[in-house]
């Protein structure tokens, strides 16, 4: 029997990281008898091994619940939503297939980067907000204060949060109430055309493609015939049901319902997050506007560590990508790997996930190369092409303008750590824009930045600058000119494609210094002597030498003439020189990496 649309609510938990909304999503369960006490475990919806280990929800994930709430059942559908600046996509998914949202608030460390940034995206999608401030049993907790952050940052009236801890179970009832009375019912009619949206999808080896849905309008039932609108694709309905949080049968769904479908699907590419469910034939409804296509902002080569695992390391990756639509991945070439793939992720935690997963998950031994940002280029002859390997750059000659991508980036820390933090961004070029007061003891700071500064390190030191105390967000705003060009790498008189970067010109001496100077430290010394360049074009501005390992060819000559070893030496160098132009250098995966370090090096100049 379906469910009343307006006994309904659909909402999710949005938070910075670590301010226990994977907790919270527990105690719900718990809460309202959905999982067995005997049943329960910590991070409960973080079903992924990688999630539980490393303590961050990296997948949202849907659950339906049941509370009574003044004498009527209500069923209530939690999407949980990841925290991190790099799955904002993943959050912004989520909100588009509920009514309202919780906002959960430290106690302790108060209004983050990412809290912000989320709640502007619930208001912007006008869900109906429930503020809470969790873990108020905290000895050091700061509730008033946190208050006040809340009420400057995000207009949030004081009266309206709700106090509770996850942990202790303090305010669950509350909490429970406020989503029922707060949150507005889903506006769907059950009796009209099937409509409902994609929000997410993985893939089971045994079921095929299990896809998650949220139904807007009309009534979907097993066995009925369905048609995917952007793939043209018509599928029979063999399984559906809801996520309690296990996969759990039922007849049909209903307008306002969020569950699953299984429809045997074994080609991944059928399967679209963001495409419309309707019935087959002309009386169909029309697509919904889907989500934006999420940017990917860092690239860079994966290749199998043994070159015939290519097919593999492809199957693997078409997998993952109908379970993370985020990323992308196209195949490519490179002399010094072999074949491998370029791919295209939000961020550089999204890409270490990412091939985190393939080797756990796959078992392949993956090559990575150094990550890159995208940059734009225009040509001489007016044409704009986007770069996402630094291969693809064109000679001097054909750029007329070289742009890379400008974050505006929000620091939020205590006002003591204002300082190292304008000096941190001043150092990577950053353009200061304003600084406002959440209290008069923390501060947000805005920068414009590069994104290439951004991404590799500039989080771990903004960390080391406030004691662990200072939080980032960033947005892209666009595209700029910049003095930018291709750095290229030689090992022995050989270009190594997949070592090259595009840095500012005036960064280019000191990163080639430290990039040979560091392979110098990982490359092997061979049979003969090796040369580390790095170069703009043709101009090499950075040199270093391995020396040979050489064998004394004179230690059996006692005294004697010096013509017979100056013969033995002169072989000796003719051979040295022969397996010089025919010996290959062996690049260990090491070094790689070692490019990306540099970045690093800024501080100890």
């Amino acid at each position: 029997m379906p469910i009343d649309c307006k006994h309904i609510r659909n909402f999710s938990i949005i938070a910075h990281i670590d301010h226990g909304k994977s907790t919270l999503a527990d105690r719900l369960l718990e809460w309202t008898g959905t999982v067995e006490k005997r049943q329960l475990k910590e991070q409960m919806l973080d079903d992924m091994e990688l999630e539980r280990q490393r303590g961050i929800t990296i997948k949202a994930r849907a659950v339906r619940m049941e509370y009574r709430h003044q004498g009527e059942l209500y069923e209530l559908n939690l999407i949980d939503t990841p925290g991190h600046v790099d799955f904002h996509y993943e959050v912004s998914r989520s909100l588009a297939c509920c009514e309202g949202a919780v906002l959960l608030v430290d106690a302790f460390q108060g209004v983050e980067a990412q809290t912000v940034a989320n709640a502007f995206a619930a208001t912007n999608q006008n869900l109906a907000i429930v503020p809470v401030i969790n873990k108020v049993d905290l000895v050091h907790a700061r509730v008033d204060d946190v208050l006040a952050e809340m009420e400057q940052s995000l207009s949030i009236d004081p009266t309206e949060v709700i106090k509770a801890s996850a942990k202790a179970g303090i305010g669950i009832d509350e909490l429970l109430g406020a989503i029922v009375e707060r949150v507005p019912p889903p506006a769907g009619d059950p009796t009209a055309v099937l409509r409902a949206m994609i929000f997410d999808s993985h893939y089971d080896s045994y079921r095929g493609a299990i896809t998650y849905v949220r139904i807007v309008d009309g009534t979907i039932k097993k066995g009925q015939k369905i048609r995917f609108l952007e793939t043209a694709s018509t599928h029979e309905v063999l399984e559906i049901g809801q996520f309690v949080p296990q996969r759990r049968a039922c007849e049909e769904l209903a307008a306002g319902q969020v569950g699953y479908l299984v429809c045997n699907i074994k080609d991944v590419k059928q399967v679209h997050i963001g495409d419309t469910v309707t019935i087959p034939g002309d009386d169909g409804a029309k697509a919904m506007p889907g989500y934006k296509p999420p940017q990917r902002m860092v690239y860079c080569g994966l290749y199998p560590s043994e070159g015939e695992n290519f097919e593999e390391l492809r199957d693997a990756l078409e997998k993952l990508s109908i379970n993370d639509p985020s990323f992308e991945f196209a195949p490519e070439s490179s002399e010094a790997l072999g074949f491998g793939f370029r791919c295209g992720f939000l961020g550089l935690l999204h890409m270490e996930i990412i091939q985190q997963r393939l080797e756990k998950e796959d078992d392949l031994d993956l090559v990575q190369t150094a990550p890159n940002v995208t940059y734009q280029i225009l040509k001489s002859d007016g044409t704009t092409i986007e770069i996402t390997n630094p291969q693809d750059v064109p000679e001097t000659g054909q750029i007329e303008e070289f742009r890379q991508p400008i974050v505006r980036t929000n620091f939020l820390s205590p006002v003591e750590h204002i300082g190292p933090i304008m000096q941190l961004c001043t150092d990577r070029r950053g353009i200061y824009l304003k600084t406002e007061y959440l209290s008069p003891t923390r501060a947000m700071l805005t920068f414009d930045l590069p994104l290439a500064e951004v991404i590799y390190d500039l989080h771990d030191r903004l960390k080391s600058v406030t004691r662990g105390y200072g939080t980032m967000d960033y947005e892209l705003v666009g595209y700029f000119p910049a003095d930018l060009v291709r750095l290229d790498i030689l090992v022995g008189g050989k270009q190594v494609d997949a070592l090259s970067i595009i840095c500012d010109r005036r960064d280019a001496d000191r990163r080639g210094r430290s990039i040979v100077k560091k392979l110098r430290g990982e490359i092997d010394r061979h049979m003969f002597e090796i040369a580390i360049q790095a170069a703009i074009g043709t101009k090499v501005i950075a040199r270093e030498t391995i020396s040979a390992m050489r064998k004394n060819v004179t230690a059996k000559c006692y005294g004697g003439d010096i013509s017979r070893k100056k013969k033995l030496w002169a072989k000796q160098k003719e051979g040295k020189k022969r397996m010089k132009s025919i010996g290959s250098v062996d690049i260990p995966q090491k070094a790689f990496m070692a490019v990306l370090e540099t970045g690093a090096d800024r501080q100890q100049q």
